[in-house]
């Protein structure tokens, strides 16, 4: 293979470099490396073995002027700090890096208005496309990603509204789903106990709602509603609270498991009988609830899926390629384990 010709001022290999090397056009080069379906398996694998000997690094400013997109697709997230999410942002990454995009992670901690400053930093940009938590947008924040037209993906919910591109789940009936559980246990007095009561814990808790007042067993002062950030120690503290304020409660529905794992430790350290004194539930099936004394029953929600089929959802839209659904239920999974 002929050394490359560098340009003097930066010894930077160029396109064109990898193009001669390659024996194709340049506009060949560019759509193999982007991993395009029009250019063949033979030539992919020629342009990225010269590629890959030359040392060629893409220049992602220099793509986004020549296709007015960069390569990049924006991700917001809540928390970093979140199995839940963390998990999700691990599956859009796996999925969206070999077909030649890079993710651009922006945390908004559940915060509309700091959602609508990465928006507006991230746009500056022009992203190739964007993944989104949830509908609870400002409405500059709605307007701004229908203007700028780039293709978009709601993640953790979904609807069937016109033009709009969901994958999740519906947050309200999974609650529902876990608090008929503990109705067909036989528990009576079931509480709910939430933090950060952003809108899909208050989904959680319309779905807990609707299912009590369905049996008739619905009670408005069983629900502990804290705004504070969820961690075990808060679900312990909130524990020892509800029973301490509600003795005859017989059940407790925590809207997530980081909750329901302080909640369970701290009926260890109270010599609490679980699940002969309070059953205990959770949400989201995260890592360690399966080992705790007793197993947590909770939720499992399936984010790896999730980020999966969100990043190919955004993949036909960046490729302007037809898609059978707009809006993907992956449902969810009732784990029943010994704290119910």
């Amino acid at each position: 293979m002929p050394s490359p010709r560098r340009p003097r001022a930066t010894g930077r290999v160029t396109l064109g470099d990898v193009a001669a090397a390659a024996g194709v056009s340049p506009i060949t080069v560019s759509r193999a490396l982007r991993g395009e379906r029009s250019v063949a398996a033979e030539l992919v694998e020629r342009v990225r073995a010269a590629a890959q000997q030359l040392g060629y690094v893409p220049d992602p400013a220099a793509r986004a002027l020549a296709s007015a997109r960069s390569s990049h697709v924006a991700v917001l997230i809540p928390l970093l700090t979140n199995t839940l999410f963390v998990d999700l942002l691990e599956a859009v990454h796996r999925t969206l890096l070999p077909a030649g995009y890079q993710t651009l992670i922006g945390v908004t901690h559940y915060d509309p208005l700091e959602e609508e400053q990465l928006l507006n930093s991230y746009m500056a940009h022009r992203p190739a496309g964007l993944i989104v938590t949830g509908f609870d947008h400002t409405e500059a924040s709605r307007h701004l990603i229908a203007a700028s037209r780039v293709p978009c993906v709601h993640v953790m919910e979904t609807t069937h509204a016109e033009g709009v591109h969901s994958v999740g789940f519906s947050q309200a009936d999974a609650g529902h789903a876990i608090t008929a559980h503990l109705l067909a246990r036989g528990y009576k007095r079931i509480a709910f106990v939430a933090t950060q009561l952003d809108p899909r814990v208050m989904q959680r808790a319309e779905g807990y709602r609707r299912c009590l007042r369905e049996a008739g067993r619905y009670d408005p002062k069983l629900e502990l509603l804290n705004p504070e950030r969820s961690s075990l120690a808060l679900g312990g503290q909130l524990f020892e609270q509800m029973l301490r304020t509600h003795p005859d409660v017989d059940a407790i529905f925590f809207c997530n498991d980081d909750l329901a794992q302080g909640g369970l430790l701290a009926a260890l350290r109270l010599g609490v009988a679980v699940p002969g004194t309070v059953a205990v539930a959770g949400f989201n099936d995260l890592n360690g609830s399966d080992q705790m004394l007793p197993p947590l029953t909770t939720v499992r929600t399936p984010r790896t899926r999730i980020g999966e089929e969100a990043a190919r959802m955004l993949l036909a839209l960046m490729r302007r390629e037809p898609l059978a659904q707009t809006s993907v239920d992956v449902g969810y999974q009732l784990i029943v384990r010994g704290s119910t």
